[in-house]
């Protein structure tokens, strides 16, 4: 495609595209995305922190001096809780970006249409990527740090320790690091849809494609099914090992990464089907109807906000039904008498796990209201034409909220039955190999057992999020004029 000359450049190409270098940086999600990156980064770094601190502490007792197990044990667990912390954002970011695409079309399909490349357009996207990661990264990395130095003296006269532990570390870069690098990544990876923009665009806006339009894409759903079937495999060999011993466990993580990478993947297809079968809970008025044909029409769209909200849930409701799990397996080789001390322990380190675990789950939930925030303001000129039509500001502030909920109900559902699965699956792997009284045999069977507390806080912190999130952008968008929308 042969360019066009300046002063045809500025003819076609709106003011808005002509803009300040660094602009960008005020796009709706571009904050959002670094408030992700230091998270994530935080995380890691305290995890870091934590683990090298006590690392020295016991160290300098003479009753753990001499052992490094647990060491290894607290590094490892570090290690698989910053891994998950970073996949967790990794996905969140690579969904922010291609909604950020969708709402990019036009401006993209204009420089298309003047002789850019879709290369040179995803470079640039995929920098803007890096930029806001580094940008988070070293937000966390500086607050967190600055957090360590002041903790560490008084955990230090709290356990009655001199640990002489340096919290400043060249170690504490590789969390930083690795969320720059990811959210690079993943911002490459979320910017697939400007490869196939076409000029033809510049006359739309905000534009996700459709089923029809998916049905025809074959090499995601071929990768889904490729990594589900190692997933599958690594699940079902965690599970074999763990009859053996308790190294199946890891075996079983890297088997749910695997499974889950191909659920976020092949969502757009597996999502439409659930979400028709729930749409059918919302009633048949004119809003419900509306509501559940948006959240079909466009399976990317909705597919993105309800993979954040399966994320935080499996998580969550994983760990307590292992840790409740182990709980039930001993209490039934008691002869059903729970050992208190044990019963005690266990809830006590569920609680902790959970807590580290919340912090993967805060990630999905700030990229869940990130995607719903822009998805609506994206959707003012789709609005606009309702309210046109005849629809009421708060007819549409009523579907949009059943739209939401239609989405979060669905992918709560999805996400409690994953986290079931894989929590039956890690206390089946770690624990099948243990001899339990009364007949000190091995395999043992672990039964699962689904703690109904924590649960019932997921589905409330949920749908409290979902509301949350749902209820200001709506506001925002049905204060615009039908007419003003409509010009958008």
């Amino acid at each position: 495609m042969t360019a066009l000359a300046p002063s045809a450049v500025n003819t076609i190409v709106p003011e808005a595209a002509r803009t300040p270098r660094f602009a960008w940086l005020r796009e709706r999600g571009m904050g959002a995305t670094i408030l992700v990156s230091a998270i994530s980064t935080a995380f890691g770094v305290v995890l870091l922190s934590a683990t090298g601190y006590l690392g020295v502490a016991l160290g300098s007792n003479p009753d753990y001096g001499s052992s490094d197990t647990m060491i290894v044990v607290l590094a490892l667990l570090s290690g698989i809780l910053l891994a998950v912390a970073v996949y967790v954002a990794a996905i969140v970011t690579a969904n922010t970006f291609s909604t950020i695409i969708a709402g990019r079309t036009r401006r993209i399909a204009l420089m298309r249409l003047i002789g850019a490349t879709a290369r040179s357009q995803r470079s640039e996207v995929a920098t803007q990527g890096l930029i806001v990661g580094a940008i988070g990264a070293v937000l966390g990395l500086v607050v967190t740090t600055v957090g360590v130095v002041v903790a560490v003296p008084m955990l230090d006269r709290a356990l009655e320790v001199t640990s002489d532990w340096s919290p400043v570390q060249p170690v504490l870069l590789l969390p930083a690091v690795a969320v720059a690098l990811t959210t690079w990544i993943a911002a490459w990876s979320g910017s697939r849809r400007v490869l196939t923009v076409t000029p033809l665009e510049a006359l739309g806006g905000s534009v996700e494609r459709s089923r029809e339009e998916i049905a025809e894409k074959r090499g995601r759903r071929a990768g889904a099914v490729v990594l589900g079937s190692i997933g599958v495999v690594l699940l079902v060999g965690g599970l074999l090992l763990g009859l053996l011993s308790p190294a199946g466990v890891l075996v079983a993580f890297f088997g749910g990464l695997f499974s889950f990478t191909a659920v976020s993947i092949s969502a757009v297809s597996v999502m439409p089907p659930l979400l028709k079968a729930t749409g059918r809970l919302f009633g048949k008025s004119v809003t419900a109807r509306l509501a559940a044909e948006n959240a079909v029409r466009y399976p990317e769209r909705s597919s993105r906000m309800a993979i954040g909200v399966v994320m935080g849930v499996a998580l969550v409701v994983m760990f307590a039904v292992a840790a409740e799990s182990a709980k039930a397996l001993v209490a039934a080789s008691a002869g059903g008498e729970p050992d208190a001390s044990f019963n005690e322990m266990m809830d006590v380190f569920s609680t902790v796990m959970m807590c580290l675990v919340a912090v993967s789950a805060v990630i999905a939930a700030v990229g869940l209201v990130n995607l719903l925030t822009i998805g609506i303001v994206q959707r003012k000129r789709e609005l606009g034409l309702l309210r046109a039509l005849g629809l009421t500001s708060a007819q549409i502030r009523r579907m949009v909220l059943i739209e939401a909920a239609h989405v979060t109900v669905t992918a709560l559902l999805f996400g409690l039955t994953l986290g079931v699965l894989y929590g039956w699956v890690a206390a089946q792997s770690l624990l099948g190999s243990v001899a339990m009284p009364p007949l000190w045999m091995s395999p043992t069977f672990v039964a699962p057992a689904i703690p109904l507390l924590p649960v019932a806080i997921v589905i409330v912190a949920t749908a409290a999020l979902t509301l949350t999130a749902a209820v200001a952008p709506t506001r925002i968008a049905t204060r615009t004029a039908p007419v003003e929308a409509l010009s958008e």
